[in-house]
């Protein structure tokens, strides 16, 4: 499509989770350090919060993907509507543990097990549950009784929660509490800033093989912005659409009138212009 056109090794605004393409905002940083921070210091639970689109998954992956495999075991849980026992299913299975007696006991006995041997082999078992938002407080009270698992000295298991802001309010319930005082490294995204966001743009743009300078004109980015709010999600939304009509009026860059057109059609049904069955005249024209 407009790869070739742009020289584009991949597209740069593609919305699925990628540490390739990871950006690390101030806001990003800070968070990122606390993350390092707590699952370096053993600090047995941690809360990464944010709104929908801020990058939490992102950032979750990147985690994983720089510990040292030598030093950490790390399981990823992204799917946690499912009761107690299918999450210790889900963790076992994860982190490669085989066990004999299908049941939330036999589970636990063979996590304990393994726990047990990483900490003598001087590895760290990290959890990270996203999406966390979502578990049903029976289900949060078993990640609780799965940090249970420790010796006298250390913790056997670092759980990270990372969720949306409703993650905060879930936690405050007073069944829950014995959970929430437990938390000690509390990270939270907010949306990025104006410069932040011309950064991540040029960010991606690179990281796609582009050797165009200026692809997006800073007024192009302006409005990005206003329409995004500093969303990293709603701005790969809007970057993405402005690339395929600025190709299809063979443009190499994004002009403030291109992002204009473009978030008009990204507002609500009611309020489209029709931007994609222009797109769709220029491309059938030979444009």
């Amino acid at each position: 499509m407009y790869c070739d056109f742009f020289g584009f090794s991949e597209k740069p605004f593609t919305i699925t989770p990628n540490p390739h393409f990871v950006f690390l905002s101030s806001i990003h940083r800070e968070a990122f350090a606390r993350l390092l921070y707590g699952v370096d210091s053993h600090a047995g639970f941690i809360a990464l919060t944010g709104e929908v689109g801020t990058g939490k998954t992102t950032m979750l992956r990147t985690l994983l993907t720089q510990l040292d495999p030598n030093r950490y075991t790390s399981a990823l849980i992204f799917n946690p509507c499912m009761s107690g026992e299918q999450l210790l299913a889900g963790i076992c299975r994860e982190l490669g543990v085989e066990t004999g007696e299908k049941s939330r006991f036999g589970y636990l006995d063979a996590l304990n097990g393994f726990l047990i041997e990483q900490n003598h082999a001087g590895r760290t078992v990290v959890l990270v549950i996203d999406e966390a938002q979502n578990l049903e407080p029976d289900v949060l009270e078993q990640v609780r009784m799965i940090s249970n698992l420790e010796t006298e000295r250390d913790k056997l298991i670092q759980i990270i929660l990372a969720g949306q802001p409703e993650l905060n309010a879930v936690l405050q319930r007073h069944d829950l509490r014995q959970l929430n005082q437990r938390i000690t490294v509390r990270c939270r995204l907010t949306p990025m800033k104006l410069e932040d966001t011309f950064q991540y743009i040029n960010h991606r743009l690179k990281m796609s093989g582009s050797r165009i300078p200026g692809i997006f004109s800073r007024g192009a980015v302006k409005r990005i912005y206003r329409f995004s709010r500093g969303i990293p999600r709603l701005i790969n939304v809007a970057c993405e659409q402005a690339l395929v009509m600025a190709w299809t009026c063979e443009m190499l860059s994004v002009s403030p009138s291109i992002a204009a057109e473009v978030i008009a059609e990204l507002q609500p049904a009611e309020e489209r212009k029709g931007l994609w069955s222009r797109i769709s005249h220029r491309l059938f024209a030979g444009k």
